[in-house]
């Protein structure tokens, strides 16, 4: 079969890379608005990720058991109740963090674009001098210079002077450095309405559409009168 007749269009996934920054609710929440976008997902996350997973809900990540694990992360709440969201992992393709010969790792191998999220100061000094050290590193530089949409969600503060040049490298480089700094003026009464805001800024950032938080419209008063109807 040939794959570019009509109608045998390759599959083009968006890349999510997870780095080792505190704040993988962001990264649950872009993969959940992903997946109920139709969106298919190839999926790094980095071995100091994992720690931070471990750290802030309790879960493993293992690549032996990848699907489980990833169901149980993505199906809790950022309040940390299991259960809360159902989530189909059909779309998503795994790459371990090590795995250099992976599909990502060149730039012949389709995708849309990349999402980092969050994205932790040594990731981005990472990518920044093209170290590619592991996957997430190698995917990102490739994305750059394949010229395809990348989002770095930078999750630090107070950043200091040479983070905000390796930001600005990436800025001059056509990434798009997205603080995962969350607004107020959309309601939000919950943890998970703060966590939705940013996840909603970095898929804006890349173009994908979702219904994460409510939009500015200029009216003031708008957010609260949401939430009193809550």
């Amino acid at each position: 079969m040939n794959p570019l007749k009509p109608g045998n269009a390759p599959r083009t996934p968006w890349i999510v890379g997870v780095s080792g920054a505190s704040g993988t609710p962001y990264a649950a929440a872009v993969l959940r608005a992903l997946l109920d976008a139709g969106e298919e997902v190839d999926l790094v996350v980095s071995r100091a990720s994992r720690l931070t997973l471990l750290d802030e809900t309790g879960l493993p990540f293992r690549d032996a058991h990848w699907r489980e694990d990833l169901g149980q992360w993505l199906a809790r709440g950022a309040d940390g109740k299991p259960d809360s969201f159902g989530v189909d992992l059909a779309r998503v393709r795994y790459w371990s963090a090590g795995d250099l010969a992976a599909g990502p790792s060149s730039g012949s191998y389709p995708v849309r674009g990349m999402l980092v999220v969050p994205a932790s100061t040594a990731c981005v000094a990472g990518v920044a001098l093209g170290l590619s050290k592991d996957l997430l590193q190698r995917a990102a530089s490739v994305t750059l210079k394949e010229r395809r949409p990348l989002v770095v969600a930078v999750r630090e503060t107070p950043l200091n002077g040479q983070t905000l040049r390796h930001l600005v490298t990436l800025d001059d480089l056509g990434a798009v450095v997205v603080p995962t700094s969350p607004a107020f003026y959309a309601g939000a009464t919950h943890i998970q309405d703060l966590v939705d805001f940013v996840a909603g800024r970095v898929l804006d950032a890349a173009g994908i559409g979702h219904r994460l938080y409510r939009r500015w419209t200029g009216e003031l008063g708008g957010g609260s009168a949401d939430a009193a109807e809550r």
